[in-house]
């Protein structure tokens, strides 16, 4: 998606916004099976650590959804894949580990390979305050330090706490 979309995008999402919670106690995030409520005091303590939070009203239910900003690292394909099979291998194994760790430590909420052979590899996306936060997490991948992918990190908005359909 070029960057001409995406502020198309972003102005007709910020037009439904409302970034007040001071008059509200919760805000709704629509889950499959009812409804997530975050309080007044857990958005305050998510925006003092430095998420970005948007109110969005969906103009169908009028129910108030909770958007977060997170950060989605595209895998690249890097410069260095001269590793041999068993090179690869291991640095499979640690990209694999490194991942684990980022889930574990609640920084990373999806990860995954693409079906192709692309040069685009895979994504990550990143629950964390600040692209500087994102970038420098996913450059401590082994696969990014070794040269053999490249990251590329873009800003992205989701009702917090909504599930894949």
């Amino acid at each position: 998606m070029n960057k001409y979309v995406c502020l198309i995008l972003i102005a007709i999402f910020s037009v439904a916004c409302n970034n007040s919670t001071e008059n509200k106690k919760e805000i709704a995030v629509r889950e499959q099976d009812g409804i997530k409520k975050f309080s007044k005091e857990e958005i305050k303590k998510l925006t003092e650590e430095g998420y970005k939070i948007l109110e969005f009203i969906d103009p169908k239910t009028k129910d108030t959804i909770m958007m977060q900003q997170y950060f989605m690292a595209f895998l690249k394909k890097g410069q260095n894949r001269s590793q041999s099979k068993q090179g690869a291998d291991s640095l499979q194994r640690l990209h694999l580990a490194h991942l684990k760790r980022m889930y574990d430590l609640g920084y990373a909420d999806i990860s995954g390979p693409f079906g192709d052979l692309g040069d685009i590899r895979g994504i990550t996306i990143y629950s964390v305050p600040t692209i500087e936060m994102a970038d420098s997490l996913a450059n401590a991948d082994p696969m990014v330090k070794a040269g053999r992918l490249e990251i590329e990190m873009h800003p992205w908005w989701a009702g917090k706490g909504l599930p894949l359909r």
